[in-house]
């Protein structure tokens, strides 16, 4: 399957949209908003503007109302905008609407998350579990007409995506059939390995940027690749962690999570995200001074619950607190969960608390701890 690079030579300037649906609060409105403001930014396009609209519920034929489609044309032409991003799941009949009415590339929050993917992928198991996400999305949205501009590049659909029109349903069926059973193998492998572990499992979960890699480096002396960007590693990596001079632990780092996560992302890296199920022990980092760390920490429970891993033992981690705007965030957070354990893993704080935490939740659910 051939693959096409984005072209940069036409810069992405992105209107970002936005449909506010039923009793939706506006403060959690507008911190979706900003994330895919930060989501955009990661996938390299450059944000002009942003419109919201409050519905009862999303129009069939344009999610939008057809004022507020005016609205967006006008905008677009006093922004130079060339890429519409909506805040929200858009049907495949409203994304080519969208199109022929604007004239503009359409895509939506989704889309934007699989083509971040798609760049942050590093290793062969997570480009395999990429291109089958974006395979699974695009199945459903392959235009039957003969051509379509929103195919042309930019950030709608970076990859297996890219020549829609030479691709129809059987093969990308196939190719998906074939993603399937190498990530079932490489799942086995994976859990074959497990059983022959000597040690205890300890995971790394949380939003995404919350500073898990960084606790990684930290902890384990590992060499992870740390960015202050939204999806800055996909790929898991494991590290041997000496909890004393007796006993050692594996820790291993996991893909962060977001709110809607896409399904299909969910179910491709089944085979990553099931270290969570098997693990004796999760970490779950919350960056400590960002204004809404507790939703964040409700999309982490929820994720956990919906990959089958909320029964497994946890330990929250508050992490950043060397940053001062963590000071406001903090008494809230601790309010609701006391026996949270405050730390910054850029500056080695609380790191040994950490440690103690590990070995008495291993201890107290009697679990192995062979060393």
């Amino acid at each position: 399957m051939k693959t096409r690079t984005i072209d940069t030579t036409v810069p992405e300037r992105a209107l970002l949209v936005q449909v506010i649906i039923g009793n939706t609060d506006r403060a959690e409105a507008e911190e979706s908003l900003a994330e895919l403001e930060r989501l955009a930014d990661t996938a390299g396009a450059e944000v002009v503007g942003a419109i919201s609209q409050r519905r009862d519920k999303p129009t069939p034929s344009f999610y939008i109302g057809e004022g507020k489609l005016a609205e967006i044309q006008l905008a677009c032409r006093n922004t130079g905008a060339n890429l519409i991003i909506f805040d929200n799941d858009l049907s495949p009949a409203q994304v080519n609407n969208l199109d022929m009415a604007l004239g503009i590339k359409t895509i939506d929050r989704t889309e934007l998350i699989l083509q971040i993917f798609a760049r942050r992928a590093r290793s062969a198991e997570a480009k395999a579990q990429v291109e089958l996400a974006q395979l699974q999305y695009l199945i459903s949205r392959i235009p039957i007409s003969v051509k379509q501009a929103r195919f042309r590049g930019g950030i709608g659909m970076r990859g297996p995506g890219e020549t829609p029109l030479q691709l129809r349903n059987e093969p990308m069926r196939r190719r998906i059939r074939e993603l399937q059973k190498q990530l079932e193998l490489l799942q086995r492998r994976r859990e074959q390995s497990r059983k022959k572990n000597r040690w205890p499992l300890v995971c790394l979960v949380g939003y995404t940027n919350a500073g898990k890699s960084t606790l990684l480096n930290t902890l384990a002396h590992a060499d992870a690749f740390v960015d202050d960007m939204l999806f800055a590693t996909l790929d898991t990596k494991t590290r041997l962690l000496y909890i004393d001079e007796k006993q050692k632990v594996l820790l291993t780092d996991t893909v962060g999570f977001i709110r809607n996560l896409p399904h299909t992302l969910i179910a491709s890296f089944k085979s990553t995200l099931d270290v969570t199920t098997q693990a004796d022990v999760l970490l779950i980092v919350v960056d400590a001074s960002y204004q809404y760390a507790l939703d964040h920490l409700k999309v982490v429970h929820q994720t956990l619950a919906e990959i089958g891993a909320d029964k497994v033992p946890s330990i929250i981690l508050l992490n950043k607190i060397d940053n001062p705007s963590a000071q406001t965030v903090l008494p809230e957070l601790l309010k609701n969960f006391p026996d949270a354990i405050q730390i910054s893993a850029l500056k080695k704080i609380g790191l040994d608390r950490v440690k103690q935490a590990i070995a008495q939740k291993l201890n107290s659910n009697c679990l192995r701890t062979s060393y």
